[in-house]
């Protein structure tokens, strides 16, 4: 089932005075219960992609669809609590909240308080395998993977259906970045879920579902795509 779509999307900055054309002409489907790696160099536009798929900023120019929906039309801010989850390579988490807090967080922002908020959060605590021991310690005393799978789980709240994640590995030794991936897998193959992943592990790439080559802000053929990959 299709649920997230870009039509022709273009995005632009500037950085030191000049325009940067990040994203160009991008289209593309997304379809639930699928596992993407978009793959690029540095500056290649795969963290502008997911910026504009999650919400964080607007296409300059096309759309992107969630549920047939373009997100020029939405509340992004709502799209976001409850649409698609982002994970970051450096996991965000609230320092001053423990673990099980900062699973909670999004859930208190959409109206869930107390004890169903606390159970929910424990629920998704348990799903990505964090042990009951550390979900009351503050993120400072969890290692690189503990603190990731936090971030999974915060991403996971809501019962969204689609999970963008930038360089999720990327601090992680290979055992935590192969436990990673497994539940990235497991979110979208047993939740039904969208996970579109933008990386340069090779360890990931090898179990996705699909690759997009990403060059000078497009999406290539597998063929010409490669360079990205290997320069990556």
């Amino acid at each position: 089932m299709n649920i997230l779509e870009m039509k022709n999307v273009s995005y632009s900055y500037y950085n030191n005075s000049h325009v940067v054309h990040a994203v160009r002409g991008m289209s593309f489907t997304f379809k639930r219960g699928r596992v993407y790696a978009a793959v690029g160099k540095s500056g290649s536009g795969k963290s502008t992609m997911l910026s504009l798929l999650g919400g964080l900023d607007l296409p300059h120019k096309g759309y992107i669809l969630f549920k047939g929906n373009p997100t020029s039309r939405m509340d992004l801010d709502e799209y976001r609590r409850t649409g698609a989850g982002v994970i970051y390579q450096n996991f965000k988490l609230f320092p001053l909240m423990t673990a099980l807090e900062n699973v909670m967080y999004p859930l208190e922002l959409c109206g869930i308080k107390g004890e169903k908020a606390k159970t929910m959060a424990i629920d998704l605590c348990k799903k990505v395998s964090l042990p009951d021991a550390i979900l009351n310690r503050f993120p400072g005393m969890l290692s690189g993977g503990e603190q990731q799978r936090v971030a999974i789980a915060r991403a996971l709240t809501m019962d969204r259906h689609v999970i963008l994640a930038d360089e999720p590995t990327g601090n992680l030794d290979s055992e935590n970045g192969n436990n990673i991936i497994k539940i990235l897998r497991k979110v979208a193959h047993e939740e039904d879920c969208c996970v579109i992943i933008a990386t340069h592990d090779i360890n990931i790439i090898e179990q996705t579902d699909e690759i997009l080559y990403i060059v000078d802000g497009q999406i290539k053929p597998a063929a010409e795509g490669h360079v990205g990959l290997i320069n990556g």
